[in-house]
């Protein structure tokens, strides 16, 4: 919401763009807004403006002396603003505009999207808003300490600044920031912290120079009030208003206390959130729980956008970058972007080969490499086939695939192959794969067996 040092700027912002113009024509207001009409037509006027507390005032003066000089005196609401643009880039929400004689047409206009703002033709200062803190801070000290036994002072002194009657032009930002600079709790009662002020100039009996000395040193609560603001007067620009940025980041860097992290923050009486740190004091609502701000007003620069770094590029080989230095040479430099696409081609072409090796190099599934044994293949069959010959192991050798493979069977032990085998590890003895070789048992067997060793023992005598 614009506060005193806004309203000020505004009227100085119109003070510079309307010096040296004429206006003419009628002033015109836009169908939606509900304030009233403007009835002042003139061929030919000026524009000056001057601002007290939070109102300013526009003065019409004619060239002529047959027509009067005219005033409308404008409260900004929530979000009212003073505008110069040409005709044909007239703000959207426009609701009273002066145009110039000169051609191409120009407009200064009072914008304010939300509607809450106002004016008043021929009109006079509010009479219940008191003194401004800026301009006439010697009546404003005056006004407020004789009027302490007033009822405003029993509330908290949070609330009694945002009192238009005793302190014109102080807002929620400011009376935040005047209560963070001196200590006080803001919730603390605004008579005792202002008596302890008359209190402290009554009681002094030092020099006028020593007085001055002091209070610039060590400022109370109403000089405060008076220089709080016209640092925000110094920053420039419109102070509290998001359309400019570079305005508006100057003041959040200025913040010591309004919207800053690490904050707290409290609704007062009349549902406005005061921020401060520390302890709220006596007379906080009960039942109001301290929040810490979530936001922050103070506007973080964009990044700015850099080339990506050579760490972040595409590695190129020895071979790529020596091309690139002499293509740079010969053909009297190269184009990023041609750069760019021939490396990005390069990179795709390597990237193919090296596919192309791969694959080279893998093994196809079901072939063997030529370090294991030639015999493998042969082994295999000679396996299917003895297996089909011994009656118990059909069922092994024909096992259907079908079968749960999550579940598995030990394996069934293999026949010996006819061939040799060349295999570094020893083999157990596998049975013999013919169906009609004589059982050991058998009579033959033993009468063999009996000869063989009747030679033996003969052998053995001789």
């Amino acid at each position: 919401m614009p506060e005193g040092p806004e309203l000020h700027l505004s009227g100085l912002f119109a003070n510079r763009v309307c010096a040296g113009l004429h206006f003419a024509g009628k002033v015109e207001k836009s169908a939606v807004s509900k304030n009233s009409e403007v009835p002042f037509s003139s061929p030919k006027y000026t524009i000056s403006a001057v601002a007290r507390g939070k109102e300013v005032k526009l003065i019409l003066t004619p060239a002529s002396d047959k027509h009067e000089a005219a005033s409308v005196i404008f409260r900004f609401g929530m979000s009212g603003s003073f505008k110069f643009t040409t005709e044909d880039n007239l703000p959207k929400h426009a609701h009273l505009r002066f145009y110039t004689k000169d051609s191409p047409r120009r407009v200064f206009s009072f914008v304010d999207p939300r509607r809450f703002g106002s004016w008043e033709f021929n009109g006079s200062w509010q009479p219940e808003r008191g003194p401004c803190v800026m301009t006439e801070y010697e009546k404003f000290r005056e006004n407020v300490l004789k009027n302490l036994s007033d009822k405003a002072f029993d509330k908290p002194i949070c609330e009694a600044l945002l009192n238009q009657k005793y302190f014109n032009g102080i807002g929620n930002y400011l009376r935040a920031e005047i209560l963070y600079r001196l200590n006080i709790p803001p919730f603390m009662q605004a008579r005792e912290v202002l008596e302890a002020v008359k209190h402290q100039n009554q009681n002094s009996d030092h020099s006028l120079s020593k007085k001055i000395k002091i209070k610039k040193e060590n400022p109370d609560l109403l000089q405060l009030c008076n220089s709080v603001p016209l640092e925000v007067l110094e920053l420039g620009g419109k102070g509290y208003d998001p359309d400019t940025a570079v305005d508006y980041t100057a003041f959040g860097a200025w913040l010591q206390c309004y919207f800053v992290s690490g904050m707290k923050t409290m609704k007062d009486g009349n549902g406005r959130t005061i921020w401060f740190q520390g302890d709220p004091g006596p007379l906080a609502p009960k039942g109001n729980k301290v929040k810490k701000p979530r936001k922050s007003l103070v506007v973080k620069p964009k990044p700015v956008k850099v080339e990506k770094t050579a760490s972040k590029r595409k590695t190129l080989t020895v071979k790529q970058e020596e091309k690139l230095e002499i293509d740079g040479e010969e053909g009297g430099g190269e184009t990023q972007a041609k750069r760019k696409r021939r490396v990005k081609e390069e990179n795709v072409v390597q990237k193919e080969e090296t596919k192309n090796v791969q694959r080279a190099k893998r093994i196809p599934r079901g072939r063997k490499t030529g370090k294991e044994p030639k015999s493998d293949v042969s082994r295999r069959s000679s396996h299917r086939g003895s297996a089909r010959k011994t009656p118990s192991k059909r069922g092994s050798a024909t096992q259907s695939k079908t079968e749960d493979a999550a579940t598995p069977k030990p394996r069934s032990q293999r026949l010996k192959s006819e061939k040799p085998q060349k295999s570094p590890k020893p083999r157990p003895q596998r049975l013999k794969s013919d169906m009609s070789a004589t059982p050991r048992n058998s009579p033959k067997v033993k009468t063999r067996a009996k000869r063989k060793s009747t030679v033996r023992d003969a052998e053995a005598k001789t």
